[in-house]
């Protein structure tokens, strides 16, 4: 049954495709498959809880029940024997925004377009709301319709990395060169393989293409081609968040341009088609060994996508030749698929179009738990992501500060706080060690606030140290020159009291020493030095001479007196 079920939507898609330029604007719209229905259906009922005041998440039991009275109502069946959700209303108003925004449509929207779209050589009905109901949902009978549906749980599986989660990011990216509006295919890919765009920075481009009324990929383009071509003029502003993420998001951005230029370059769409799937396969695994997880489903999926899209080819290339018999070409129209795309990429669109048609007719995920849990596998690190992370906001603090007020005085005063050392033994060389108990002068000058530092800062007076000339020297120059004997006598005295003198200078210098280095440190501002009386007898020229004689490096004085004993 589900084998003829899905052909017939192969045959209601392919009339969709004929025809769809009659109702829509665009031939690029993609569809979203019962997973993708599914996921965008989590989205609407999140957003829709946090604009009640709660927060951006759902329980899994919520989305199932939602999900099975989201068929109902589209397909025009009977309600289920269940209660309606509260803000139903709301969640399918949210649901179809999304996928007007994203230019994408359901299975369940193709169902009921397809009776505006057919011909007379189309049948009336391939499919009914019954069998499309069983198909989405994943029952195979129809006595199962009024039955309610079972939450199934994580399987008990490795779930390092899953093939459906790979071959998922394959689709995306094909997905993003046949509809670049859409944003689940952008959210999938944009930290595959790992580019260092993490939840913020799909935050802050979510709020540029919020702010512009743009789609997340035309966010991302736009900045970066400010970046690489605005100029001084136009480049974006020093104070915009997504600069912050400019590296990894030039990387997204070039990856992409790399597929659109093989895209428009191969004119043959096997070719082509086969070099972009080997371009995002060697992308996946890069840094990998060939035990990996990844690098075999990515094998796998790869060499799998490559035979389809041949075959697809060769199956588009018949039909054209059929019914190109006896009919003279004509122009392209204007509402064509191939409008506004480069020459060599114009066939090669049909074929991804119609290898993205067959993808969202595959039956849908059994766990169900896998597909919307938030600890799925990823391809780019350990850490688990899925859809609801990402579209929920991180927590923004409110305020200027991003802690209280007592824990940041606190924290300013263990800072300032003095460490506890312990006392070390030191060697006989102690007095050359560095004093390391008294604060650095860093953090003496380190004022609380901006408020309290000073303006300007005065530097400290100089005083000039005068010698002062015993009395005998005094008396002398007021006598003036006498005779030899009072000179005589003048210098006999004088010359038996210079050793004297020079032990006591010498002993003033070691305490000085000293003092000066128990007493402060190297680290410390200058501080006012008190005039000292030099008693000296010679004239001013020897007194400059003994106080430059008086400068010692520190701890010379010490290491002195040890060797002296």
């Amino acid at each position: 049954m589900d084998c003829t079920t899905r052909d017939h939507l192969k045959l209601m898609v392919k009339t969709f495709r004929r025809e769809c330029h009659r109702i829509i604007q665009s031939e690029r719209t993609t569809i979203h498959g019962a997973d993708g229905m599914l996921m965008v259906l989590q989205l609407a009922m999140a957003q829709v809880n946090k604009q009640q005041g709660g927060e951006f998440k759902v329980a899994l039991s919520d989305v199932l029940m939602a999900w099975k009275q989201l068929l109902l109502d589209k397909l025009h069946l009977p309600p289920p024997n269940f209660a309606c959700l509260e803000n139903y209303d709301l969640i399918l108003e949210a649901y179809e925004s999304f996928l007007k925004r994203s230019n994408t449509v359901d299975l369940v929207d193709i169902f009921s377009m397809y009776k505006q779209l057919r011909v007379d050589s189309d049948p009336e009905e391939l499919v009914s709301s019954v069998q499309l109901f069983q198909f989405l949902s994943g029952r195979t009978e129809a006595s199962e319709l009024q039955e309610s549906t079972v939450p199934s749980t994580p399987s008990s599986k490795s779930r390092s990395c899953s093939s459906q989660v790979v071959r998922r990011v394959f689709f995306s990216y094909l997905s993003l060169l046949v509809n670049s509006k859409n944003d689940m295919a952008l959210t999938l890919t944009l930290d595959v393989p790992t580019r260092t765009l993490g939840r913020q920075a799909f935050t802050d481009i979510k709020h540029a293409a919020q702010n512009n009324n743009t789609s997340l990929f035309l966010a991302v383009t736009s900045f970066v081609r400010a970046i690489q071509l605005g100029g001084k003029g136009y480049a974006p502003t020093q104070s915009d968040p997504l600069r912050k993420h400019i590296k990894g998001l030039s990387d997204f951005v070039q990856f992409l341009d790399n597929l659109e230029e093989i895209l428009g370059e191969i004119s043959d769409p096997s070719v082509c088609g086969v070099r972009l799937v080997a371009t995002i396969r060697a992308a996946l695994v890069k840094g990998r060994s060939n035990g990996d997880a990844v690098y075999t489903a990515a094998e796998e999926t790869a060499q799998e996508l490559k035979e389809r899209i041949c075959q697809l080819h060769q199956i588009q290339k018949q039909t054209a030749n059929g019914s190109m018999i006896g009919i003279s070409p004509a122009r392209p129209k204007a509402y064509a698929v191939n409008h506004a795309t480069a020459y060599g990429g114009r066939d090669t669109v049909k074929v991804l179009m119609a290898l993205l048609d067959e993808e969202a007719l595959t039956p849908p995920c059994r766990n169900k738990a896998d597909l919307l849990s938030e600890d799925q596998p990823v391809l780019s690190g350990a850490e688990g992501t899925c859809l609801l992370t990402l579209f929920r906001s991180p927590e923004v603090v409110t305020g200027c500060s991003p802690e209280p007020l007592t824990k940041r005085i606190q924290s300013r005063l263990d800072l300032l706080k003095p460490k506890v050392r312990e006392r070390v033994i030191r060697s006989q060389f102690a007095c050359t060690y560095k004093d390391e108990d008294e604060l650095p002068l860093n953090r003496v000058l380190d004022f609380p606030s901006t408020s309290q530092v000073p303006t300007c800062v005065h530097p400290a007076p100089k005083f000039k140290t005068t010698p002062v000339v015993d009395e005998e020297l005094q008396q002398g120059a007021t006598l003036g020159p006498g005779s030899g004997n009072a000179q005589n006598r003048d210098a006999g005295p004088s010359s038996r009291k210079e050793p004297g003198i020079k032990t006591q200078n010498k002993a003033n210098k070691r305490k000085q020493v000293e003092s000066d280095q128990y007493g402060g440190s190297e680290n410390e501002p200058p501080q006012k030095k008190q005039p000292t009386s030099v008693s000296v007898k010679m004239p001013a020229k020897n007194v400059s001479k003994a106080s430059n004689k008086k400068k010692l490096i520190t701890g010379q004085a010490k290491l002195t007196s040890f060797f002296r004993v």
